[in-house]
């Protein structure tokens, strides 16, 4: 609790504008106290978003593009408008513990000292829907702040292989966490998730986010090998989602951690997982996906409430480790 900032505090209790203040009064102090300069956020530059930080900062602040760069995975942009409402939609509702926050601030002036000037020339020609210069200022429009997290992808590059295994497993819990409550992130890449220091993962790009209810779920396993016609679902419109996929989907290198993943959450891979959960949705009926990341010493009060829950939680998480490594 005394390294987490003081604008999540005020978040989390439900005293929104004071997180607010407090969020940008801890921005603005890294950048005028301590002479610090914005910059590009860590990580693979984001198609759609531009991310941008101080080196200490605890904050990553966000705008949208006025375009997808070359690297946008999907057929048709919808428009800055329709990625800002998804980022407040999250906002709005369950996040089920798997997804950030978002703050966004609207008419907001910072100074372009403290930007590397870089950055502010990017800001200038990349997002004109949002940034204007104005007496030595950039006036944004709206700018998203969310919690800095580590990327996953940066993370599995250089973490050790026990903390990136439970890393992987704790993703496959993330992705059924945001599920649960009707989020389905239609880009399963790594650079969309951020890991925290107890290795908890959390979706933090929400511009291919859909509602799952919304998804049609086929599948390409009940084709026979060398057909070459087309399938079916094609040519169905809105948004469709091949489970298989999801391995590939991840982007990560290492066979060893897509190993462990697929151990897992082998279930994630299927039809009847997704079908399932759409149905349990569709009729009101909440399933809540929970794992909490947490060292075994700081578990002593939740296994005395719930010893067996907590026991067979363990046991599940190591089985499935050591299968993996076999």
């Amino acid at each position: 609790m005394p390294r987490r900032p003081l604008g999540l505090h005020y978040s989390t209790i439900g005293y929104y504008h004071y997180s607010k203040v407090a969020v940008m009064n801890e921005v603005r102090r890294r950048l005028v106290h301590d002479r610090e300069l914005l910059g590009v956020a860590p990580g693979s530059p984001g198609t759609v978003t531009i991310a941008f930080t101080s080196p200490h900062s605890d904050y990553v602040l966000k705008v949208i593009r006025d375009r997808p760069t070359s690297g946008y995975k999907w057929d048709n942009f919808d428009g800055v408008d329709a990625v800002l409402a998804k980022y407040k939609r999250v906002h709005e509702i369950n996040r089920t513990g798997s997804m950030l926050d978002n703050i966004v601030y609207y008419n907001l002036k910072l100074e372009r000292s403290w930007f590397e000037a870089a950055l502010a020339d990017e800001l200038l020609d990349s997002v004109s829907n949002c940034v204007q210069l104005r007496e030595g200022a950039l006036i944004f429009k709206y700018v998203i702040a969310q919690r800095k997290l580590t990327p996953l992808n940066v993370f599995l590059e250089s973490a050790p292989a026990d903390k990136a295994e439970r890393a992987m497993i704790n993703l496959g819990f993330c992705i059924r966490n945001n599920a649960a409550a009707n989020v389905f992130n239609k880009d399963f890449d790594t650079r969309n998730y951020g890991v925290s220091r107890y290795l908890k993962i959390y979706l933090y790009d929400y511009d291919a986010v859909e509602a799952l209810t919304d998804v049609k779920v086929r599948t390409n396993r009940d084709r026979c090998d060398g057909e070459e016609d087309v399938p079916a679902w094609f040519f169905e419109p809105g948004v469709t989602f091949l489970p298989e996929e999801i391995e590939a989907g991840l982007r990560v290198r290492g066979r060893g951690l897509r190993r462990v993943f697929r151990a897992a959450h082998a279930d994630l891979m299927s039809v009847e997982y997704w079908e399932g959960l759409q149905q349990a949705l569709r009729a009101g009926r909440y399933r809540a996906y929970t794992h909490f990341p947490i060292p075994a010493i700081s578990r002593i009060l939740a296994r005395r409430r719930s010893p067996r829950n907590e026991a067979s939680s363990e046991y599940r998480d190591t089985a499935v480790l050591r299968k993996a490594r076999a």
